[in-house]
């Protein structure tokens, strides 16, 4: 029986689902290769994940779906979705103590989200401008 690992993460209104099995290395984001996936600033956000534990991502392939939010909360949540698979994957403690020393949301979703639309301005704080005529 193969091992396969469900993860999920999430960012804002960003969702991603990860699966880990066992295989070559690939990589995808919603059926495309992590090689050719958005900008070169995203595919390293993502990366991040992969280059702190070296030599594991060789050996398993990785599908991951995401939806929801803009480009930058899908990136951080794919790579929270990729950190938690690959502690999984492992069940190394070395692993989760470079992650967290590193950065707590390989792990951790970040429950920041934004604010509320209050119904007396254009926003969460700002206010119509006052007018006496």
């Amino acid at each position: 029986m193969t091992k396969i690992i469900n993860t999920s993460g999430k960012r804002k209104t960003a969702v991603a689902r990860a699966t880990l099995r066992e295989g070559k290395g690939r990589i995808r984001i919603n059926s495309v290769p992590l090689e050719v996936y958005g900008s070169e600033l995203i595919r390293m956000k993502i990366a991040e994940a992969l280059v702190l534990a070296p030599g594991i991502a060789d050996t398993i392939d990785i599908d991951v779906d995401v939806s929801g939010g803009g480009i930058i909360g899908q990136a951080e949540a794919i790579r929270t979705a990729l950190g938690r698979g690959i502690l999984g994957w492992t069940n190394d403690p070395a692993i989760k103590e470079v992650y967290l020393a590193y950065d707590r949301t390989l792990l951790v979703n970040d429950s920041r989200q934004k604010e509320a639309k209050k119904p007396h301005g254009r926003g969460a704080r700002k206010r119509f401008q006052k007018s006496y005529r």
